[in-house]
């Protein structure tokens, strides 16, 4: 039943009372009508009906206002405050690093020189330079040195004789041998038919090196191409120095020491060429004198510290290349060789920095060759898979 206006003040209860917004009789007035025609104690009881349902009204729009208000006055929740980032600076890892004097060690001099001056300072980086690969093998194999630039046959060796306690980082340093002469006689490998060979290396790189050259140039050594042994790169200088038309298998940076001496002296023929040179489809290895190695227990315990260190390597690899005159003076304060000597000598040592997959695709090939003729070469065994860091 409709409810008399002064009883429905609230605006919201009006609606609630009007939902069709049209005026209608009060209930005052309807039940003043009844009152006329029914006795008064059925009148009486009329009132009492319609008064508990106005009651009921009446508090379930209070309940409704209540809610809505309380609706109204809720504090939105507080959020989180957010958690603090975590410190995820590594902590400095002590680094042990070695090389040895010649082109191994060249490209590591604005490294160890930024290291010396506090200009690299993510990790503690001590560095030394070694006469022989002798003095470093016994000390990697202890875990005195973590990180040594070595022959590349060497990493192999120590690979095999560690039960696969190194792994190869990079390679750093591709062929450094030069066929010389002095006449102007050899312009290519077939020019070398006939003519005695002075060397120095028999068992080792430059040995294989050669043989693997004229093989593929289809010369046989000992019948074709004759070489006679020394036991110091000065022998064979000092051979060229009597024979002018005599020819030597000589290194860089030894190369550039005796044209010094003996201005007649021409590197002839690039080894590393004349290996690219005669790969063929299915072969993609390349004549590598270096390598770095670290020691697999400390590439496993410190992942970054390994990366931080080729980082700055691959640096100061391009800065050797770049600025071939400052490097020198680097070079020759860390008495790898005479500054002057280095100047002339960088551009043709083939100083590099090759990691992954193109790293495991050069060398795995060149240690086949070094197999292939001689396994003790490469400590018995080809290496596994692991011993090539991230390919």
């Amino acid at each position: 039943m409709p409810i008399c206006v002064a009883h429905a003040r609230n605006a919201l209860f009006r609606e609630i009372a009007y939902p069709s917004g049209k005026e209608v009789l009060c209930s005052c007035a309807l039940l003043r009508k009844k009152e006329k025609r029914l006795p008064f104690r059925r009148n009486a009881k009329g009132r009492k009906h319609l008064m508990r349902k106005l009651s009921a009204l009446l508090l379930a729009a209070a309940c409704m206002m209540a809610a809505l208000a309380g609706c109204a006055a809720q504090p939105e929740a507080e959020q989180p405050a957010p958690a603090p980032e975590e410190n995820t600076v590594a902590e400095p890892v002590a680094v042990n690093a070695a090389a040895l004097k010649g082109p191994t060690a060249m490209g590591l001099v604005k490294f160890m020189s930024d290291a010396e001056s506090g200009a690299i300072a993510d990790n503690d980086y001590s560095f030394e330079i070694a006469a022989s690969p002798d003095e470093l093998t016994p000390r990697i194999a202890k875990g005195e040195l973590d990180i040594a630039a070595v022959p590349a046959n060497l990493a192999s060796v120590l690979y095999n004789n560690t039960d696969k306690g190194v792994q190869v980082l990079a390679v750093n340093t591709l062929g450094v041998l030069y066929v010389c002469d002095q006449d102007g006689s050899v312009n290519s490998v077939a020019d070398l038919a006939g003519k005695t060979i002075y060397a120095s290396g028999k068992g080792s790189t430059p040995e294989y090196a050669l043989n693997y050259i004229l093989e593929k140039n289809g010369l046989t050594p000992g019948v074709d191409v004759q070489v006679e042994w020394k036991s110091e790169h000065a022998e064979c200088v000092a051979a060229m120095a009597q024979d002018p038309q005599a020819i030597a298998l000589l290194p860089q940076p030894f190369v550039t020491t005796a044209q010094a001496k003996n201005e007649a002296i021409r590197p002839a023929l690039d080894l590393t060429e004349e290996w690219e040179a005669v790969q063929e489809d299915s072969e993609e290895s390349s004549l590598i004198t270096g390598v770095v190695i670290a020691r697999a227990e400390f590439v496993q315990e410190h992942p970054e510290a390994v990366e931080a260190f080729l980082g700055h390597y691959k640096e100061s690899v391009e800065f050797v290349n770049g600025d071939v005159a400052a490097a020198a003076e680097l070079v020759g304060s860390y008495d790898i060789v005479p500054a002057p000597v280095a100047e002339k000598a960088i551009p043709a040592c083939n100083i590099v920095c090759i990691d992954g997959a193109e790293m495991k695709e050069k060398l795995s090939g060149y240690l086949g060759v070094l197999f292939e003729q001689n396994p003790k070469a490469v400590g018995g065994e080809l290496p596994g898979d692991d011993f090539y860091y991230g390919a």
